[in-house]
Parts: C-alpha cells; sequence; structure tokens
C-alpha cells in the first residue's frame, strides 16, 4: 500500500464527506442569502425573470422544489425565481442581487446563491443554540412552521449544509441579508444578528473580512421602526454595510406596508450587488488566470449526496498492499510506505483524537475514489483506491481556493493511502482532492484545534 505524506501534524481534524467534485474554482463567486419574508420574495414573478444568464446558478436549500423546475436539496440549477423555496416564496432582492453581479463582473466569473428564508420569522430562528425554543413557541403559526420544515426543521443548519456543499465547488464571497420586521422594537436585535453572523464564520472557517449587507425595511408602514436597529449594525462590525430602501414607497398592498413590489425588488438586488461590489472591491472581484472553467456539480453526485447514499468504491485491490516509490512535491514532501500495522495503529480508537473520522463515504468518480478516512492523535489517513495504475496528483485547496499544497506520484491499481500531517496550516476548512486523468475526486477537511 503506497503512502503520501503532505501536510504537518493534524490535531482534531474531521474529515466530511466525499464527493465527485472538482477542486474549488476561485472564479464561481458563491454569496449567503438568509431573512425572512422579503427575502424570500413577496413580488409576483413576471417573464423577464424567467430570462436568467447560466453564470447565475441557486444551490436549492429546500426539501422539496415543485415550484422550480430540476430543484432538488443540494443540487445547482439555473437561478430562475422562486430562489428559497415553494412555499409562497416568490421574486426578492436576491434575484437581481445575482444577476446584476453576473453583469458587472468579468465573463469568467460565475455567481451562485444560497437561499435560507422563512416569512414572519424572529433572528431567533437562525440562533443555532436557541432556535428549537423559538420553533416551539411558534407551533400555532402553521404557516410558518410548513416553512420551517421545509428546511428541515432548522434554517441556519440547512444554511451551514448547503454552503459546506457549495465550497467544493467555489469560493463564498459575501452574505446577503433582509430581516428585522418581526424584531422592530426588540432593542437587542443588533447584538443577535452579529452572534449568528460569528457563528458562520466560524462553521465555514471564513476569513474575517466576509461582508454582511443588511437591507432596510420600507420608511413607512408597520415595521418602520426596523430600520432603527438596522441603522446600528455597522457598529457591531467593520464588515456590516446598510443597503438603503430610500425611494421605495410603493408597497404590495398588504395592508401594512412591510412587502416591496416587484420592481422595488429588482431595484434593490441592484442595490445590494452594488454595495457588494463597492465593499469587495476590483481585485477580489478579477478573475484568477489559469483555473478551471466554473462546473456546477452533476445531479447524480447531489442526489447521492443528499440521499445519503454512497455509490460503491472502484478500483479495490485483493491485496490492498504495493511497493513505494517516490514523486515528486511542490511542498517538498517524501513519499514513505504504508503497511497495515501503520493503519491499524492510526484507527486505534485509544489513539484517535477527532470525532467523526467515520464520516466519509467512499465515492467513485470513473476509477478514482477516497474512501473512509483514519484520524489518529497526529495524522490522518485518506484511503485512495484506483482501478488502474496511473500518476496521480494530490493538491489541498483553502476555502478560498486557493492551492496550498500539491505533489504527484505514482500509484498502483487497488488501494493506496495519503497521510495528512496539517501542524503548519492554520485553523480552518480545506479540500483535498486527488485526480488521475481526468477523473478527480475531492474530500472536505475540517481542522479546529
Amino acid at each position: 500500500m503506497k503512502k503520501i505524506n503532505i501536510m504537518g501534524s493534524l490535531i482534531g481534524v474531521a474529515l466530511m464527506t466525499a464527493s465527485t467534485f472538482a477542486a474549488p474554482d476561485p472564479n464561481f463567486h458563491i454569496y449567503l442569502a438568509f431573512g425572512q419574508s422579503n427575502m424570500e420574495g413577496q413580488g409576483d414573478i413576471s417573464n423577464e425573470d424567467k430570462n436568467v444568464d447560466e453564470r447565475f446558478q441557486l444551490l436549492w436549500s429546500a426539501d422539496a422544489g415543485s415550484c422550480n423546475q430540476g430543484a432538488s436539496k443540494g443540487k445547482w440549477i439555473k437561478a430562475v425565481p422562486p430562489l428559497a423555496h415553494c412555499q409562497g416564496a416568490k421574486l426578492g432582492p436576491a434575484d437581481y442581487f445575482g444577476r446584476t453581479m453576473v453583469e458587472k463582473t468579468d465573463s469568467k466569473i460565475k455567481v451562485g446563491i444560497i437561499s435560507v428564508a422563512v416569512a414572519g420569522c424572529s433572528i431567533k430562528l437562525f440562533d443555532k443554540d436557541n432556535y428549537k425554543s423559538y420553533v416551539s413557541s411558534q407551533q400555532g403559526q402553521s404557516w410558518m412552521i410548513q416553512r420551517i420544515n421545509t428546511y428541515g426543521g432548522n434554517p441556519y443548519g440547512r444554511l451551514i449544509e448547503m454552503a459546506k456543499k457549495a465550497q467544493e465547488d467555489g469560493v463564498i464571497k459575501g452574505i446577503i441579508f433582509h430581516q428585522g420586521e418581526t424584531d422592530a422594537g426588540d432593542g437587542n436585535w443588533p447584538s443577535a444578528v452579529k452572534k449568528v453572523y460569528d457563528n458562520i464564520i466560524k462553521d465555514l472557517g471564513l476569513g474575517s473580512d466576509i461582508p454582511f449587507l443588511a437591507g432596510e425595511v420600507l420608511r413607512s408602514g408597520v415595521s418602520s421602526g426596523a430600520n432603527n436597529n438596522i441603522a446600528k449594525l455597522p457598529q457591531q462590525s467593520k464588515n456590516f454595510y446598510v443597503v438603503s430602501s430610500e425611494g421605495f414607497n410603493q408597497a404590495l398592498g398588504d395592508g401594512q406596508n412591510v412587502h416591496f413590489t416587484s420592481s422595488e425588488y429588482r431595484d434593490f438586488g441592484k442595490r445590494y450587488a452594488e454595495k457588494m461590489i463597492e465593499v469587495l472591491g476590483t481585485e477580489k472581484l478579477k478573475p484568477v488566470e489559469g483555473s478551471a472553467s466554473p462546473a456546477s456539480s452533476s445531479s447524480a453526485a447531489a442526489e447521492s449526496s443528499s440521499s445519503g447514499k454512497a455509490p460503491a468504491s472502484s478500483g479495490s485491490s485483493s491485496s490492498g498492499h504495493h511497493h513505494s516509490s517516490h514523486g515528486s512535491s511542490s511542498s517538498g514532501a517524501a513519499l514513505s510506505s504504508c503497511s497495515a500495522a501503520d493503519v491499524s495503529s492510526a484507527a486505534n480508537p485509544e489513539s484517535s483524537s477527532a470525532a467523526g473520522s467515520d464520516a466519509v463515504r467512499s465515492v467513485s468518480a470513473k476509477g478514482v475514489s477516497i474512501g473512509k478516512a483514519v484520524v489518529s492523535q497526529n495524522a490522518i489517513i485518506v484511503p485512495v483506491s484506483l482501478a488502474r495504475a496511473s500518476r496521480v496528483n494530490v493538491s489541498v485547496y483553502s476555502v478560498l481556493g486557493k492551492q496550498v499544497m500539491s505533489m504527484d506520484a505514482s500509484f498502483a491499481a487497488g488501494e493506496n493511502t495519503v497521510s495528512l500531517d496539517a501542524a503548519k496550516l492554520p485553523v480552518g476548512n480545506y479540500m483535498i482532492s486527488v485526480q488521475a486523468g481526468s477523473a478527480r475526486s475531492t474530500a472536505r477537511i475540517d481542522i479546529a484545534r
């Protein structure tokens, strides 16, 4: 059995679900969108809204997608509204935010949206520590419970689940947010929003400069007082910005002046995009030259991940052992042999330091598969199976799509292993990619010391 040691000592590592996606594409820019009814979108959808550029993609987050053709949880589709769910969501600000980002960025850039929104909800619904008590308090609101349940009963959890999945394909650039009408009288709302933001950054291993754009509510109507809270958000973080609702007065006629018109949602989305472009700046929106062209995940892979059923692993060897040979590495790491005793030692529960080492499913990718990781105190051993002997490339990427480690090696047919040692890598999320020819398998690695 061949072993590649490419990173540094690993402490507190959990290897998440393997998939057949390509390594994260730095030219696929992903944005999270969440909130309540105005983020769901309440505007009527016209024919012009159904004409969407292929570069604008949506990762469907709801359990059911019958209202949006081709939609299923965890699958990238063209971002035709509604973007949030099929329980009354319509046209919202995220629609024209994405379209404008596509329009105003280089043609090499693709834009992805993840939308999770629940009408009438408090920010408490997105508090991962206390959302259950809030959901219990809303049991009498059957329409809200229905919307919450379309996200598996935990909208925040679903947002993070989908965002982690999206990080396999691209780079999260920012967050757009529209919520606060329900909490207009709550003076603690700004700090509650900051808590949600901090949790998102931590749970996704994002950097310290992810912009968070919050839209104002209508300046007339029963919820107008929420703008007092929204105005205080920039005091919570240097990354918080407010998107103005000035000039939007043509409320939908709901009797309370809470929701915008379709025309205003279109304009509001453009305002969000203009602010995001201003905040990110030209440098962060430039395409990375030489990267692979953006590619959405395959339907089969998405459905496999969503259902929890893993395709059978390919390329297993009856002996499972091969002689060691050396390859080249940009990091200077050497190849070494790996015996069954090495794997057995790493699998010893007494030496294991990371929970969830059994969370990886073996996934076939045209003759290349990454199997279940074995975690020990100092290393994580990742089984890699090949259908035939091949020269392979093993690379590690940050969540920003930057390659931080790479090496080439010759693998024999059957079972081989990659041993990761991550002492020199900071806490965060990474992707390991194993490629043989045109076939590639990728697995997520979360490092938390």
